[in-house]
């Protein structure tokens, strides 16, 4: 192989890695599904800042659902309409662990926060979200849209 070759190997295969790494992380766009009935809920954006995690909901798939509001919560988001909320905050990176927490998460549904636990799968094709109190928890996989 030529150097130039060679280096043009590595360049690529360096572009390769990052892209990878990058995927492995929750930024980004993802597909709700529901843990108890599977069904696809809403797509969540999740975004990175300082090295803190937070996401909102950018859009309800059920079409009846559109204009919800979350009436069930009892902070500044009480009333307020389920698209463009924020149900993500303070996530942050654990250094010893392959997951993301020290957050909160918000459930419209019921209008609760937990604590959450942010960990990709699947080389961050998938996400799995786990939100708890104490030793209870709940777990759903979400899914990444490209």
């Amino acid at each position: 192989m030529t150097t130039m070759k060679k280096t043009m190997f590595a360049a690529a295969a360096l572009v390769l890695a990052g892209g990878a790494f990058a995927q492995a992380t929750p930024a980004g766009l993802w597909k709700t599904i529901d843990d108890e009935t599977k069904t696809e809920k809403s797509l969540v954006r999740i975004t990175d800042s300082a090295g803190t995690l937070g996401g909102r909901i950018e859009k309800l798939l059920d079409p009846a659902k559109q204009d919800a509001k979350c009436d069930k919560c009892s902070d500044a988001r009480k009333d307020k309409p389920v698209t463009g909320m924020t149900i993500i905050e303070g996530v942050k990176k654990n250094a010893d662990e392959a997951y993301w927490d020290g957050g909160t998460i918000l459930d419209p549904n019921n209008g609760k926060t937990y604590k959450v636990r942010l960990t990709p799968k699947d080389g961050g094709k998938t996400l799995e979200v786990r939100g708890f109190i104490g030793p209870f928890y709940r777990n759903q996989t979400w899914t990444r849209v490209e």
